[in-house]
């Protein structure tokens, strides 16, 4: 049986997303994102948006949220640029889809992932939600990899006490989807998110050299080198023109 709607909860809804709205507009805009200008932007009195948001760090929380719901959206659809058969393709233009995203929106893409309390809760009642969309669904697609081509995976006693315990009892739900009996995999997913995040991190902030970021060249040198880690090298050949591409479309 559906539940019903009603018309107050409708409307509470509906303040949710233009909270979430005007705060992407803030942050676009080079504003500072505070209660006190989400509420003056929506016409409203801070104690009123107190009544959706109590706190300056629950406002974050929600917009985190929302941001990372939508930019995954995009990542998706990046993969699903390539078939179902060639999971490979699909992860790296989700990759180079998340780094055409980052740096188009450098606020949000700080907002999103320098903010470890939104990859915990939600403010958004109706949420149920305990990760990042975006971190379960790269997950997702390096389990899709895995299963279909397979790639070396370590076993629990090559993993340092402190990674074994991170593997077997991890802290967020992302990796729950990964398979109970053999968890080395939650080792791998980790390193491909840290490289993933780490380069395209290093980027966003400016930390490389223009040059650099402009040609992508550090980028597509990570990915390179963790396909090396994936026993991918072999078909690099035919991947590099494909991230090039997607790169490039993602500048035009």
């Amino acid at each position: 049986m559906t539940a019903v709607v009603g018309r107050r909860e409708r409307q509470r809804e509906a303040t949710y997303d233009e909270i979430v709205r005007v705060s992407r507009d803030l942050l676009a805009d080079g504003a500072e994102l505070s209660l006190r200008a989400v509420a003056a932007r929506m016409g409203m009195t801070a104690p009123a948006l107190y009544r959706y948001v109590g706190s300056y760090q629950e406002l974050v929380d929600l917009v985190a949220f929302e941001i990372d719901k939508a930019a995954t959206v995009g990542f998706a659809q990046a993969a699903d640029s390539q078939p179902l058969e060639d999971p490979t393709a699909r992860l790296l233009c989700a990759c180079v889809a998340f780094r055409s995203w980052a740096l188009a929106n450098p606020r949000e893409f700080t907002l999103v992932f320098a903010n470890p309390v939104a990859d915990q809760r939600c403010a958004r009642p109706r949420e149920a939600v305990t990760v990042h969309s975006s971190a379960l669904f790269f997950t997702r697609l390096m389990l899709e990899l895995w299963q279909r081509v397979g790639f070396p995976v370590p076993s629990l006693d090559e993993l340092s006490p402190p990674a074994r315990e991170a593997v077997l009892d991890p802290i967020h739900g992302k990796y729950d989807e990964l398979p109970d009996d053999n968890r080395g995999l939650v080792w791998v997913v980790m390193e491909g998110w840290t490289t993933l995040y780490g380069v395209v991190a290093l980027e966003v902030f400016g930390h490389l050299d223009p040059r650099v970021i402009e040609s992508g060249d550090m980028f597509v040198t990570a990915l390179r080198r963790f396909g090396v880690r994936l026993e991918l090298q072999d078909d690099w050949p035919r991947l590099e023109p494909i991230v090039r591409a997607r790169m490039a479309d993602a500048v035009d």
